[in-house]
């Protein structure tokens, strides 16, 4: 696409950002096409070059109003250190909120993964994931504490609950739900705490080489060890078989444990893991309910169903969750596949 006249033509940032690119790189002549979006206001584009269609890179637009891109650079450093293979930032914008990035390609694992090549795709996620745990140290990133992980909980009956399923919880089971999310708080709160990246899954990972590629972690923390590793394997977009899932798990402890991570026993590891994924499920619900109320982004409500079945795969194995599972029953199961 050489021209944008058509294409973007009421898109006055889209037009910026390729002249600003085209500028920055010195390119007389560029193709400009969408890359992808998310569910952030974030938008990313390609740029690639017209007289050597493999040199190309991404432009990464974040209106300044809504996004603040000093956090991408800043993490995409500490991940380099790391060893972790991230985007290259090219060149920056900040007062217009444009980032020119290096490519990682086209493929994300989510776009490639089968029964066929996930465990060897997963491998080296694993280890790129135990090379960012292992580069921990605390006051680097903002920490992962109570009251980040209470917003982010609130999200679930805040959106999902009252917005999406129309449901007003009386007190006692407000006071119920109350009681679980102090339940998982203080669970995460007492795991290691490492570097976590927030959105660890195969959306985010690119098969490159090396592999994977990994992006969208600007909201990195300091927080839970079990967080991305959960988020790996119970993804948002693709569901696996439990007894896969287990043999992830207990591989990347192997891995984790043997690269000197204060991983803890393989049954503490195993229930932090399914307690934090229970916190995750519950705010992407509240995410993905947003998205589409607050954004008018609707697509993300289609996988709603799938965290439903997460939580209703783990919050009847634990005494101390009960009550969340009896709150699915009675409010979320009867309504979350018509909604």
């Amino acid at each position: 696409m050489n021209d944008l006249t058509d294409l973007y033509a009421s898109d006055p940032r889209a037009q910026q950002a390729r002249h600003w690119a085209q500028s920055a790189l010195r390119l007389q002549h560029a193709e400009f096409s969408a890359a992808s979006a998310d569910a952030s206001f974030r938008r990313y584009f390609r740029v690639r070059d017209s007289a050597d269609a493999a040199r190309s890179w991404i432009v990464m637009d974040a209106p300044p109003a809504r996004e603040d891109v000093r956090p991408f650079i800043a993490v995409a450093e500490l991940m380099q250190t790391a060893g972790v293979h991230v985007p290259q930032v090219v060149a920056r914008d900040l007062e217009n909120g444009f980032l020119l990035l290096s490519d990682l390609g086209v493929n994300t694992y989510l776009d490639i993964l089968s029964e066929h090549n996930a465990d060897a795709l997963f491998e080296d996620a694993i280890a790129a994931l135990v090379a960012w745990q292992r580069a921990s140290r605390p006051g680097v990133l903002p920490p992962y504490d109570a009251a980040l992980l209470q917003r982010e909980l609130n999200l679930f009956p805040d959106w999902y609950l009252t917005k999406h399923l129309g449901v007003q919880l009386d007190a006692a089971d407000r006071a119920a739900l109350d009681a679980v999310f102090a339940t998982l708080i203080a669970n995460a709160l007492q795991q290691p705490q490492v570097f976590v990246h927030r959105d660890y899954m195969p959306r985010n990972l690119m098969a490159s080489i090396p592999n994977p590629g990994v992006l969208d972690f600007q909201d990195a923390a300091y927080g839970p060890l079990a967080y991305d590793a959960i988020c790996l394997f119970k993804d948002a977009f693709l569901s696996w078989p439990p007894e896969c899932v287990e043999a992830w798990l207990l591989r990347y402890h192997r891995m984790a444990a043997a690269a000197g991570v204060a991983v803890p026993d393989w049954l503490e590891f195993r229930r932090d893991c399914d307690w934090i994924g229970l916190h995750r499920h519950l705010k992407v619900l509240g995410i993905f309910a947003r998205i589409n109320y607050r954004d008018g982004k609707p697509k993300y409500l289609a996988d709603t169903p799938r965290f439903v079945r997460y939580v209703m795969e783990v919050a009847p194995q634990y005494p101390q969750l009960q009550a969340l599972a009896a709150l699915f029953e009675k409010y979320v199961l009867p309504r979350a596949y018509s909604a």
